[in-house]
């Protein structure tokens, strides 16, 4: 039991640092190439860039007032430990991001400060969300809202308030060109959030239909060392039931396996298609 407990803490102690580090790569991107060029991502950092120009308020400084109310409106809502990683993660991102304030921004082209700031935003979110917890804003936003109501989409949450914020965002600066260069950032922070849990490489699936797959199958496996599955079908047109062969493999096993397919039986029938994860032997492990 105390082993159990021992192991818990340790964990919680590398998710709080790696919380402090995602605050960290979100600031960076925050403060270096958004903020000086007056875009967002939208959310409590739309609203603070609205703020930081019109009253001159630091946006750390506001990130943090803004999420106050959130956090006691959550504390009953959310677990206790992702309420404390939370908070960690809120106020180290707004100290980041005012302390970076005081440097000079790395562009102020638009389109280079959308472009590097919706990455490293994206990376330092994938960060934080590995260490399931978050920064306050649109996310907690989505907690609580769930914890409402269960069937509530968090995806559904997170890009209604941001598309908002950047629409008023586009208001009060009076430029169009705030908005689409937001989007892009936007839309590069969830593609990053994406890589670093899907990862960058989709893995092939491959469906097979002829009349000789048993040895077609036999050849891949003694080949190129990867399993297929056969599955009963039925064609339709010629009324007659066909073994059809499901293969997953990587992209370097897709030419292989169809140039051994095609001199086994050069008139097969394939599919190649991207399969957005495999997870067992050969491929992803099972994790948690």
């Amino acid at each position: 039991m105390y082993l159990e407990e021992k192991i818990n803490m340790k964990e919680i102690l590398i998710e709080i640092g790696g919380t402090v580090l995602g605050a960290f790569i979100m600031a960076i991107g925050v403060s270096l190439f958004l903020l000086p060029n007056q875009l967002s991502t939208g959310g409590v950092s739309g609203i603070a860039t609205i703020t930081y120009y019109l009253f001159k308020i630091p946006m750390g400084t506001m990130i943090l007032l803004v999420n106050i109310p959130l956090f006691i409106i959550a504390i009953f809502k959310v677990g206790k430990i992702f309420f404390a990683k939370s908070i960690v993660g809120t106020v180290s991102l707004s100290l980041f991001i005012d302390i970076l304030d005081k440097f000079e921004p790395l562009t102020k082209d638009r389109f280079l400060a959308c472009v590097y700031g919706g990455i490293i935003i994206g990376l330092g979110t994938a960060v934080l969300l590995k260490c399931r917890t978050s920064t306050g804003g649109s996310d907690l936003v989505s907690f609580i809202a769930r914890a409402y109501n269960p069937t509530i989409r968090t995806s559904n949450i997170i890009i209604i308030i941001d598309v908002v914020i950047v629409t008023i965002n586009m208001f009060v600066f009076q430029e169009i060109e705030i908005g689409l260069y937001s989007a892009i950032a936007i839309y590069l922070m969830g593609k990053l959030i994406d890589i670093a849990f899907e990862g960058i490489y989709f893995t092939k699936l491959m469906i097979i239909i002829s009349d000789k797959n048993e040895v077609i199958a036999k050849e891949i496996e003694k080949k190129i060392h990867r399993g297929a599955t056969g599955l009963y079908g039925k064609g339709m047109y010629t009324n007659q039931e066909k073994l059809v062969l499901m293969c997953a493999a990587s992209r370097g096993d897709v030419s292989r396996i169809k140039l051994a397919a095609r001199k086994i039986d050069p008139r097969c029938f394939m599919i190649v298609t991207n399969s957005r994860e495999v997870v067992g032997l050969g491929f992803k492990k099972i994790t948690d």
